[in-house]
């Protein structure tokens, strides 16, 4: 694979864009190791643009791995400052079209949910709004009318 070369605009682009973010994986003392390849690969897939904390490795240790890192994801190194390296990759198009037969079978039919925990929270949470508008509902048909005109004579704070 090789890297992606940017412009010095998009370089721009990416690093404003980049500003908010924090890391979101962190290559610690074990290096690039495979599962944080893995890890990095997913978020450059969910994110495009990702930060990526680098802990105890020295100035030519980290521009080695930021060049393997690129290297081997295919991404765009968009800036290196201090242990925080910047990498750019767009989508990759064969994991799009996976994700959207299952987003328009959630569209065609009835929500789902991904649990037995998320389903149940769920019916409570429709069971409480409906007895609230129950509630607010009998209340207001109960309740005397307020305002300027309602109540006794002499009750209010007239005059």
């Amino acid at each position: 694979m090789s890297m992606i070369e940017l412009t010095p605009a998009q370089r721009r682009d990416f690093r404003a864009r980049a500003h908010h973010l924090s890391p979101v994986v962190t290559v610690a003392g074990n290096g690039l190791t495979p599962t944080v390849v893995a890890e990095i690969d997913r978020s450059l897939q969910a994110h495009e643009l990702i930060k990526v904390r680098v802990q105890g490795a020295e100035r030519e240790q980290r521009d080695a791995l930021m060049g393997e890192l690129c290297a081997s994801l295919d991404a765009a190194a968009v800036q290196h400052i201090g242990n925080i390296l910047i990498v750019w990759r767009p989508r990759r198009e064969e994991e799009k079209k996976v994700a959207q037969p299952a987003a328009a079978k959630r569209a065609g039919g009835a929500a789902t949910a991904k649990s037995a925990a998320a389903f149940a929270a769920a019916a409570r949470r429709a069971a409480l709004a409906k007895a609230s508008a129950e509630k607010r509902r009998t209340a207001s048909r109960t309740s005397p009318a307020r305002g300027r005109n309602a109540g006794t004579p002499g009750s209010g704070r007239g005059r």
